[in-house]
C-alpha cells in the first residue's frame, strides 16, 4: 500500500482510519511525505505506518519512492484524501487473483464530502470524462491514482521509463502509457474509493489538472501518441481480417 503525501495530515488520518477497517488488511503502508511542513509524517507513524521522505517535489516522486520500497507481489495505491470502503482491498486482489492477464486493476470514485445534492451526477461526469476520453485517446483503460492495484513485477519493468520527476504531469496516466498496450489494465466497479471534492472548491485546480493531462501526452510523444496506438490497432484489425479470409479460403 502506497500513499503519496504532502501537508495532508487531516485527511490521511481519516484514509488510515479507514485502511484500518478493511476485511482483508494491507501487509504493509507506506506513506511518502513529500516535504510536509504540518505533522503528516507524525499521523502515519501514530497508525504503524513505513515513512518515507522524498523532497523531489511532486507526486511522481513521491509514488515512484514508494513503489521502490514496496515489499510485497501487489502495489496498491491511494490518495492521502481517499476513504476506502471495508472491502476495497480484497476486492482489489481478488479481480487479479481471478485473472493471471491483467497486469492492474483500477476502480472510480464517489465524493465522500460533496454537495448534499448532485454529488455523484458529478463524480458520474468528472470520471466518465476522464476514462472516457482515455480510453478512446489510448485504447486502454487507464489508472486512476486515487484507486488502483499493480503487480510490483510490473513496475519494476517500467521503473526505468516512467516520469518520476516534476509537477506539471499525471503519474497516473503517465503509469498508464508506460505499462500499456503491453500490459492490460481492468476496470471494476467494486474497487471504488470515496474521494474528496476539494479540487472543486479550489480556483484553478480543474484547469490546472488539464493542463497536466496535456504536458503527459506531450512528454510521453511519440511512442504513446493516439496516432501510434490506433494506426497500430487498424493494422492489427487489418492483418487479423486477412489471416481469417485465409483461412477461410483453405478450408473451401
Amino acid at each position: 500500500m502506497v500513499i503519496p503525501a504532502k501537508d495532508d495530515a487531516v485527511a490521511l488520518r481519516r484514509c488510515l482510519d479507514a485502511l484500518a477497517r478493511q476485511t482483508r488488511m494491507a501487509d504493509e503502508v507506506i506513506v511518502v511525505d513529500n516535504g510536509s511542513s504540518d505533522d503528516t509524517a507524525e499521523v502515519a507513524r501514530s497508525w504503524g505506518a513505513v515513512v518515507i521522505e522524498q523532497l523531489e517535489p511532486g507526486i511522481p516522486a513521491a509514488a515512484a519512492a514508494g513503489y521502490d520500497a514496496a515489499r510485497f507481489d501487489v502495489i496498491a495505491r491511494l490518495d492521502a484524501d481517499s476513504i476506502a470502503p471495508p472491502r476495497w482491498i480484497a476486492n482489489g486482489l481478488r479481480r487479479l487473483d481471478a485473472d493471471d492477464s491483467l497486469t492492474a486493476v483500477t476502480g472510480p470514485g464517489f465524493f465522500y464530502d460533496g454537495p448534499a445534492r448532485g454529488s455523484r451526477l458529478i463524480a458520474a461526469v468528472y470520471l466518465g470524462a476522464y476514462f472516457g476520453s482515455i480510453r478512446l485517446a489510448l485504447l486502454t483503460t487507464p489508472l486512476f491514482g486515487s484507486s488502483f492495484f499493480l503487480r510490483r513485477a510490473a513496475w519494476t519493468e517500467v521503473r526505468g521509463v516512467v516520469h518520476v520527476t516534476g509537477l506539471n504531469l499525471h503519474d497516473d496516466l503517465d503509469l498508464t502509457m508506460h505499462l500499456t498496450p503491453e500490459h492490460r489494465i481492468g476496470f471494476d466497479a467494486a474497487v471504488r474509493v470515496g474521494i474528496s471534492y476539494r479540487p472543486f472548491t479550489r480556483r484553478g485546480t480543474v484547469p490546472l489538472r488539464l493542463r497536466r493531462g496535456l504536458h503527459t501526452f506531450v512528454a510521453n510523444w511519440p511512442r504513446s501518441s493516439s496516432i501510434v496506438r490506433w494506426r497500430g490497432a487498424l493494422l492489427g484489425l487489418a492483418d487479423s481480417r486477412q489471416r481469417g479470409a485465409q483461412g477461410r479460403g483453405v478450408s473451401q
